[in-house]
């Protein structure tokens, strides 16, 4: 034994040797040459492994990893049963060293943004956290799921939570920003791999495993799939496929795979399939007779690796004939790609050697920073009557709380466990914590109380919404949703669509304010409710999404005026049900989105207010280098420094949509103070897509501009040639 260990070492040492001194180990080789080298180099077993989701360790190149990242990475599967961090037992991975990390709000309050700065920083704090977790760690995540790039068609949709909105511009927009963000300004390196989720038409939970998503080739590219085509022209080269059928073809197995992801956008890096797809296309779509004519379907349509199958299963099917060699190399060629611009390959790259100092990434004052100012600008202000906020602290005594989303900081089903929270109720208790504020809190009205305490406040604050784990208040229990299962018809998650509009403790609102119309609701939800009996009687309501770190402070920041809200809504806020049509309907013409849209919603696409006002005047139009820039003058007509949040509008002859959404900016301006705007919008953006020629172009060379505050609220207008 003294012998034999020795001559490994010596073994070990020379087999690190030599695949050093591989070609493809040389970073001044280009990158097809260095790929060319390692697949080359690889034996079949090799290749089919990192169909799985494997390195090659052999050749010391290592296997990246992956994670969750919609809103913070999400380290080792931790989760509190009950669904509230800090209530319950914590259940996550031991052997990893850290599990934390930095919770933004939910992707759809970052889209309620409407601010590209704002995207591209949550994806530089997640991927430069994915470095953190990943240097010298056993299990990597440098491959991030991330950004959503699919579309909030309706409401009910259980994932809303996850898209930054229903308008393929903005979300275009706002996944182009995080992309960059996630992958860094390094030409040769990427700090992390940012994977789009999920292509194509994913906006149903029921039955998604076998449902088919039917539409026409113009909706295919002016809606469905347009976002995604943002973030590959901003270098995204990765994305996972969706479960459900598009025309009759499961997602895993699309023509569009190779013909435009591949073909057209030159997305060469990893595609996966979505958990459980790969069967599902044998068990639920009965498109494929076996897994093996599954994964050969998949394969030769583009996909590039299975993130539910073994090795075992891949190996059998490339035994079995159903794995052509051509195949299995251009797969593992775009799997090697992906490892290759991680650093994979190199000794060293320079995200791997950064510095992080003695402060964990998560817990430095820069981080926290961040999250409070990314919540702060998603915070809408859905109405403010009678300047019933901000509310003055000289004045305010008292100030009763209520509602069962005032006491903690829910975690979604892919949160990120942040190191920290801070409440509503914990929020606003800090923010008058100098003052002779007295602030009481009580949950529900369950024997009149409520009442008493409401008219015993100066201002009643109903902190209400749904749960996003869909798991019932039930204080310590640890109870936890079972999958795909809720106990509140309003709540919805992956695998679970609403059943119903309503906000289920809207009647909670309603007795605060009977007994004191000084009522502000706070609504801290992951998509909208029909709250018309709010939206007509209580003065003031305000709108953010869950799980962000910094959800109290933020707010409080807003309540008090310490912060002017900008927020706008990426929604179209219905009042009821029967304004939306049948659920599987994916031609949104049939009256879905502000486009399409022709009832009176409650709060429109892009409405948010401020306590500042704003005029908008003299509006010019210019074509310079293939632009169109619109300037024209804003001013802050208001006592308050603020933000406004420009829209630009394009209405085009004959189009069937009312108007589309094709440019905006958020832009600060002090009280008083008058700025010229310039919104430069590429020529290629006025293009909508025409079937007859199969390509973007001018439809009848004219358009109408409309520039404003929301879809509904345009202040400017002109008509221009194309």
């Amino acid at each position: 034994m003294k012998r034999v260990l020795p001559f490994l070492m010596l073994l070990a040492a020379s087999l690190t040797l030599g695949a050093q001194d591989h070609p493809f180990r040389n970073p001044a080789l280009s990158d097809e040459e260095r790929l060319d080298n390692a697949l080359s180099l690889m034996t079949v077993d090799e290749k089919l492994a990192t169909l799985v989701g494997q390195g090659v360790p052999r050749l010391g190149i290592t296997n990246p990893g992956s994670t969750e990242a919609i809103h913070g990475i999400v380290r080792g599967g931790a989760t509190d049963l009950p669904g509230l961090w800090g209530g319950g037992e914590r259940v996550g991975r031991p052997e990893l060293k850290y599990q934390n990390s930095t919770a933004f709000p939910q992707a759809y309050g970052i889209g309620e943004t409407w601010d590209r700065e704002v995207a591209r920083t949550v994806g530089e704090v997640m991927s430069r956290e994915a470095r953190f977790h990943s240097k010298d760690q056993p299990y990597k995540c440098l491959i991030l799921w991330a950004p959503n790039a699919d579309l909030a068609r309706d409401p009910r949709w259980g994932r809303t939570e996850e898209s930054f909105g229903e308008d393929p511009y903005l979300v275009g927009e706002m996944v182009a920003a995080e992309v960059k963000g996630i992958q860094g300004d390094d030409p040769k390196y990427w700090r992390g791999a940012s994977l789009m989720k999920h292509f194509l038409a994913n906006s149903n939970e029921d039955n998604r495993f076998r449902t088919d998503s039917r539409f026409d080739e113009a909706l295919f590219r002016d809606y469905y799939s347009y976002g995604f085509w943002k973030g590959a022209r901003a270098g995204a080269k990765s994305l996972m496929t969706a479960y459900n059928e598009y025309n009759g073809i499961p997602c895993i197995a699309a023509p569009f795979i190779r013909d435009i992801l591949l073909g057209e956008w030159g997305m060469d890096g990893t595609i996966v399939d979505d958990a459980g797809a790969l069967p599902f296309m044998v068990s639920m779509h009965h498109y494929a007779d076996s897994l093996d004519q599954a994964i050969k379907m998949a394969l030769e349509a583009g996909l590039t690796r299975f993130i539910d199958s073994r090795f075992e299963q891949v190996k059998a099917a490339y035994e079995g004939g159903f794995i052509s060699d051509e195949v299995l190399d251009a797969r593992t060629r775009n799997n090697l790609r992906t490892m290759l611009k991680l650093g994979m390959m190199d000794s060293s790259c320079p995200y791997e050697a950064e510095e992080y100092g003695d402060v964990l990434p998560w817990e430095t004052q820069e981080a926290r920073d961040k999250a409070r100012m990314v919540t702060r600008k998603s915070i809408v202000l859905l109405k403010n009557e009678r300047g019933v906020l901000p509310l003055d602290r000289d004045k305010v005594t008292k100030i009763a709380v209520f509602g069962n989303r005032a006491e903690a900081v829910l975690k979604d089903w892919y949160g990120a466990l942040p190191s920290y929270r801070i409440s509503p109720l914990e929020g606003i208790r800090a923010a008058v914590d100098s003052n002779r504020t007295e602030v009481r809190f009580q949950r529900w009205d369950s024997d009149g109380s409520a009442q008493e305490l409401a008219r015993w406040a100066d201002v009643c604050i109903v902190c209400v919404g749904n749960h996003p784990n869909t798991s019932p208040d039930w204080d310590a229990q640890t109870v936890q949703s079972p999958w795909a299962y809720g106990v509140v018809a309003g709540d919805g998650r992956e695998a679970l669509d609403r059943r119903s509009l309503q906000l289920e403790t809207e009647d909670l609102i309603k007795v605060v304010w009977q007994a004191n119309p000084n009522t502000v609701a706070v609504l801290i939800s992951s998509f909208p409710f029909t709250i018309n009996w709010t939206a007509e009687n209580v003065p003031a309501i305000v709108h953010m999404t869950q799980c962000s770190q910094e959800l109290g402070s933020a707010l409080a920041d807003v309540l008090f005026g310490d912060y002017n809200p900008a927020g706008r809504t990426t929604q179209t806020w219905v009042r009821d049900i029967l304004d939306l049509p049948n659920m599987l309907d994916y031609d949104i013409r049939h009256g879905r989105t502000y486009m399409y849209f022709k009832g009176d919603p409650i709060f429109p696409f892009g409405h948010g207010l401020s306590y500042s006002s704003f005029r908008y005047s003299r509006l010019k139009v210019e074509r310079a280098d293939g632009n169109y820039v619109f300037r024209f003058s804003l001013t802050n007509t208001g006592s308050r420094d603020g933000e406004e949040v420009v829209q630009l509008y394009a209405s085009f002859r004959d189009d069937d949509a009312a108007k589309r959404l094709r440019g905006f900016d958020r832009i600060p301006l002090k009280a008083g103070e008058t700025r010229t705007v310039e919104l430069v919008v590429p020529a290629d953006d006025l293009k909508v897509w025409d079937s007859g020629s199969h390509a973007f172009s001018y439809p009848n060379r004219r358009a109408r501009i409309l520039i404003g505050a929301s879809s509904e609220d345009i202040r400017l207008k002109k008509r221009i040639r194309l």
